[in-house]
């Protein structure tokens, strides 16, 4: 069984520092600026999605965070679709970490977890072909007892559980819903470091919100990302970062 640290890693996501830049076009802000910041106000590792549309984070921006992470001597989490064009990108750019999460055009943000199960033969030499180049393999799914144990099955060493319902039901008022989908990755998180997998969380974590999810104790990362953007445009990005960063040390015991 993995012991976890005590210390709760922080992934900061920094793809809509690049979704603001495309909006109007142009250089600025830079995303690999953000990163630095992140990473200078606490963060233990900056976490990108190279969508097959490109619609924030381009194949460029994801060379030159690379570049800075190991300059850093931080990890990079590449997060991208199940696609080959994208596999291609995340095999050059040869990030720490490679995080295969559920895409559809159409949707603004990532929508549910990955069906590990349904896709495993197609993610299986995927999963293979990225850790034999020396990237850490995760799958973006819910925390369901079959989706687990694919992605045991798939050769992945990570499960990233989503948290995006948890955090709607919160948000919608329905206290009864998100208890039972807290107790469901509470429940998840213990099978899946029972199976041998390193446990993250993630999507739609707030300050309102991560207490709980910090407290499982099997968790070792989580990757938070809108809402860090989004207050750094009122607070500011180091501040946002540091208070998220005391939620989760204030949850998990640790005095820092």
């Amino acid at each position: 069984m993995i012991r976890p640290q005590k210390l709760l890693r922080l992934g900061v996501n920094i793809d809509h520092v690049a979704t603001l830049r495309n909006a109007r076009g142009g250089l600025h802000p830079d995303p690999v600026d953000a990163a630095r910041l992140a990473i200078e106000a606490g963060a233990d590792g900056i976490t990108a999605h190279l969508r097959e549309d490109r619609r924030h984070i381009n194949d460029d921006d994801m060379m030159r965070l690379q570049a800075l992470c190991l300059e850093l001597s931080k990890p990079l989490n590449f997060e991208m679709a199940v696609a080959d064009d994208i596999v291609k990108v995340a095999l050059a750019t040869k990030p720490h970490a490679v995080c295969l999460v559920p895409e559809k055009r159409e949707e603004r943000t990532t929508e549910g977890g990955l069906d590990a199960a349904g896709l495993h033969n197609q993610i299986t030499p995927i999963v293979r072909t990225l850790s034999d180049n020396g990237s850490r393999v995760s799958l973006f799914i819910e925390a369901v007892p079959h989706q687990i144990t694919a992605s045991k099955s798939c050769g992945a060493q990570v499960v990233e559980f989503h948290t995006g319902a948890y955090a709607h039901a919160l948000d919608a008022g329905d206290t009864g819903k998100a208890r039972e989908l807290l107790t469901a990755m509470q429940v998840g998180a213990k099978q899946a470091d029972a199976l041998g997998l390193e446990v993250h969380f993630g999507h739609g974590l707030t300050f309102a919100n991560v207490t709980a999810i910090a407290k499982i104790p099997e968790v070792q990362e989580l990757n938070i990302g809108h809402f860090i953007i989004g207050e750094a445009i009122t607070m500011g990005l180091k501040p946002a970062i540091i208070e998220m960063r005391h939620l989760m040390n204030v949850a998990r015991g640790v005095s820092l």
